[in-house]
């Protein structure tokens, strides 16, 4: 293995939310007066902090988003994971391949660090993710497209960028790691190859992820 750190995205790429969150957003959104498709959604939010979402309704509307809206949109987020939400198919064989090769693993998302955790113990990841190895956009400045995160989560875990490598599955997040001086490696189940210019590497299953990492 050429690396000593691979930093995973945790929203579509570890578990299988952003189908989930996405239709719930755009769904509120609309309901509040601010007409939102789910590709819409997926376009303009996937893999962004929530101010993003706060920034481009007051950007393209003038209007602020209600006093709230965090909280409503997270509880319901958190109701419907418990019903539905999933790993995403093979992550756990690659992360079963990773710790057999000594290879340090983390999370470093946007989400919060309550919806990361929630999300894991739904699923059964949170065995691979203790709170030391976890890393939210609620831990810096900027969240991505900023290198920020990506490098606060190197430099706990000791690992220079360098030696880093990133599976993603937005363009913001791309773009971060790209910015931050590390490999990133594009998942592309939800997003087209041509919008995670680049990554490195791409693949569409997870059981080809640890090919490109070897």
């Amino acid at each position: 293995m050429r690396y000593d750190l691979v930093i995973f995205d945790n929203d579509g790429v570890l578990v299988d939310s952003e189908p989930i969150s996405n239709r719930i957003l755009a769904g509120y959104l609309t309901e509040i007066g601010h007409p939102t498709t789910y590709e819409d959604s997926l376009r303009d939010y996937m893999g962004g902090a929530m101010h993003r979402v706060h920034d481009l309704v007051r950007e393209r509307t003038g209007e602020r988003l209600p006093e709230g809206f965090d909280d409503s949109f997270h509880q319901r987020v958190f109701t419907a994971f418990e019903r539905e939400l999933e790993p995403v198919d093979g992550v756990v064989d690659v992360l079963e391949t990773l710790r057999t090769d000594g290879v340090a693993t983390c999370v470093a998302s946007s989400g919060s660090h309550e919806r990361i955790r929630v999300g894991h113990r739904k699923t059964g990841l949170d065995r691979w993710f203790d709170d030391a190895r976890i890393f939210s956009s609620e831990d810096v400045g900027k969240g991505k497209p900023a290198p920020d995160l990506f490098l606060h989560a190197a430099e706990r875990m000791g690992v220079a960028p360098g030696r880093c490598a990133v599976v993603e599955d937005s363009p913001l997040g791309v773009e971060a790691a790209v910015a931050a001086g590390m490999d990133v490696y594009g998942f592309t189940a939800m997003t087209a190859p041509e919008r995670l210019a680049g990554a490195t590497g791409f693949f569409s299953d997870m059981k080809q992820l640890t090919a490109l990492l070897a």
